[in-house]
């Protein structure tokens, strides 16, 4: 899985942090996504997706491998 974000879409609501922190955090000034990792392993797939899913500007995007 290669996860890809999109900085200009997101609106900082921190879902994805919730369900993924070791895949995502939020900037300090803005709380806008970072990914801090681009290939998760495989036992943090289901909350990547879950995170995608839920990503209320639709700014986490997956290419399943």
């Amino acid at each position: 899985m290669k996860v890809i974000i999109d900085q200009d879409k997101c609106v900082a609501s921190g879902q994805c942090v919730l369900l993924a922190p070791d895949v995502f955090d939020q900037r300090d000034e803005d709380g806008v996504v970072v990914l801090l990792q681009e290939n998760p392993p495989g036992e943090l797939h289901e909350d990547v997706r879950q995170a995608a899913r839920v990503c209320p500007s639709l700014a986490i995007r997956l290419e399943e491998t």
